[in-house]
């Protein structure tokens, strides 16, 4: 699938970066992987912390009122990544991963991924279950597949 991501991107000449918070880089290490891969990636912002996230420009009382794992503010991240890497495209993942941190509204494995291009924005909420690499793991391959759906 990434291989098929690379050459659409490629072929239409555009770019793509990313705003990771629960994946903690491992999109753009897994796109880096790629040889190649700097004519269509341009970088990540990794915002794990809260803090990241209002650096980047995350609206304060958005990340105060819907919390970090949302889809008001896994937007704005796509937005604001898509700005900062001045990218044709964005991709951002913020959620729970475990074993740890989960609550009743929003369980381990709730992830929130955004893409972003434009001025548009599209955002989906998950449900992954398994480990913790499991669930990181799923919510890259959702983000870059449906990326490619995007694109396609």
């Amino acid at each position: 699938m990434l291989a098929q991501l690379a050459q659409t991107l490629l072929a239409r000449k555009l770019t793509l970066s990313s705003v990771e918070s629960c994946t903690g880089g491992g999109l753009a290490a897994q796109c880096t992987d790629l040889p190649g891969s700097s004519a269509w990636f341009l970088g990540s912002v990794v915002t794990y912390a809260n803090s990241m996230k209002l650096q980047l420009g995350v609206d304060p009382h958005v990340l105060a009122e819907q919390g970090a794992v949302s889809a008001a503010v896994v937007s704005a991240m796509a937005q604001k990544g898509l700005e900062y890497c001045a990218s044709d495209w964005c991709v951002a993942i913020s959620g729970v991963a475990g074993p740890d941190g989960g609550s009743a509204e929003k369980p381990v494995g709730t992830v929130w991924l955004a893409w972003a291009q434009g001025d548009q924005v599209w955002s989906e909420r998950q449900l992954f279950s398994g480990s913790r690499q499991q669930i990181r793991q799923q919510a890259i391959d959702r983000a870059l597949g449906k990326l490619l759906i995007l694109l396609n």
